[in-house]
């Protein structure tokens, strides 16, 4: 039996039907973390399925926490709408905030039809049941929560604001690209702002009781996403420094400050139950970073400290794919377009599941984790939201042990870009194909 033979054997086909992940949720049992990647971030059928797995926790099993691989600040608009707090008129009003590059991640059609599906759930939730919240765990946006942290003390304590300006105003001589602020302290041109941000966010947290005192339960969310955004200015502001002194020191406070977002989130909304958390982001950051070269390279990621928290309490979900198109861009900053996906690489599992001959399917790698032909270290692709082909196996490829790296793999052999909301005639064109003008 070839490798390839033996994995449509212990394959479970999926029909594109509703009952698809019955099994899977099965598998998730009662774990409180169920964390769903993506191969590339632009891909139709990753967010799809995605949405579909996710309607099913948040119906069936009690989710309560979706949080994405997005800024707070966005992410929070999305979440009053979906609470029904907000006069948003829809969900691409809500999604608005998305704006910066890449705006097709968030702002897409899958998403917003989520987002509208989020919001009519919690219309019609049942009243001892808590609403979901829709929240981003990223820490890019150190300017929209400087913004977010002085209008929260404008409203509650005009002193505290006044305070905060003086103390962000460190950051004023940058406009708003804080990768000039990282370089500048770098090489000693400037101060860092460290100090700052930290007092700024010590005071928040000192004046959390006076503030708690006036409104009750609305203060209580007002006040907790203003210290997140207070936190997420401190962990930026660090972010921003470590850039130039290498990946791994950047990556590494990047991803521990998305762990610590979800462990704030999770001891926040605690009360009668423990509140159960889905996580949306890139396989990169949500499969076990050990169980690649990533961990070679002094890298660690949420997939792996989440496990190392919360044990067999997290489910692990990997997605990916053999060809088709995906929307990326060619350059960090450039329009988004269509691109051809590549058949994937010899030797890689993507290549293997396609020699299966079977379109879609998910294997259970709990169940089938021990098996020589996929506990093989092999490559795996990840596009992110640049995808150069023309340097495929450098810029695309790692090392990575799959049984390790997830506790599930769902493989969709051809997928298809997904469609931003802002099309463009970039966009729309896509990429000819290899063989054009040619058909063979």
């Amino acid at each position: 039996m070839t490798d390839a033979e033996f994995v449509r054997e212990i394959a479970r086909p999926l029909s594109g039907g509703p009952g698809d992940y019955g099994p899977l949720l099965e598998l998730i049992g009662d774990a409180r973390f169920v964390l769903l990647g993506e191969a590339t971030h632009g891909t139709h059928e990753f967010y799809f399925e995605r949405a579909m797995i996710t309607k099913r926790l948040i119906a069936e099993k009690g989710f309560s926490i979706v949080a994405i691989e997005a800024d707070w600040p966005d992410s929070s608009r999305v979440h009053r709408y979906v609470r029904g707090a907000t006069a948003g008129t829809n969900a691409d009003d809500a999604l608005s905030g998305f704006r910066r590059f890449p705006t097709w991640m968030w702002r897409n059609t899958v998403v917003v039809k989520f987002v509208e599906w989020l919001r009519d759930f919690n219309k019609n939730i049942h009243p001892k049941r808590a609403p979901v919240g829709f929240f981003g765990m990223d820490l890019y946006s150190l300017h929209a929560s400087i913004v977010a942290v002085v209008n929260y003390l404008d409203k509650v304590d005009p002193g505290a604001a006044k305070r905060a300006r003086l103390r962000y105003a460190c950051f004023d001589h940058f406009s708003r690209k804080p990768q000039e602020y990282g370089y500048a302290t770098t090489v000693g041109a400037i101060e860092s702002c460290e100090n700052a941000v930290v007092e700024q966010l010590i005071e928040l947290q000192q004046k959390a009781a006076e503030f708690l005192g006036r409104d009750g339960e609305v203060a209580a969310e007002e006040l907790f996403f203003a210290e997140q955004n207070a936190r997420l200015v401190k962990d930026a502001e660090q972010y921003y420094r470590a850039m130039f002194r290498g990946r791994a020191s950047s990556w590494n406070l990047r991803d521990q400050h998305m762990m610590e977002t979800i462990e704030n989130l999770v001891m926040y909304l605690d009360g009668s139950r423990q509140p159960k958390a889905i996580l949306w982001a890139h396989n990169s950051h949500l499969g076990d970073a050990r169980a690649t070269e990533m961990s070679h390279y002094g890298e660690l990621n949420v997939g792996q400290l989440i496990r190392e928290r919360f044990r067999n309490e997290a489910v692990l979900t990997g997605f990916s794919t053999h060809h088709g198109t995906v929307t990326a861009a060619s350059d960090w900053g450039a329009p988004a377009e269509r691109k051809n996906v590549r058949p994937a690489l010899q030797g890689s599992y993507e290549e293997l599941f396609h020699e299966t001959g079977l379109p879609r399917f998910w294997i259970d790698l709990r169940g089938a984790g021990q098996i020589g032909v996929l506990q093989q270290r092999r490559i795996e692709r990840a596009i992110g939201v640049i995808y150069r082909p023309e340097s495929e196996r450098l810029s695309h490829y790692f090392h990575a042990r799959l049984p390790e790296q997830f506790d599930a793999i769902i493989h969709i052999d051809e997928t298809r870009a997904v469609e931003p909301l802002e099309r463009t005639s970039v966009w729309d064109a896509g990429e000819l194909p290899e063989t054009y003008p040619f058909k063979v």
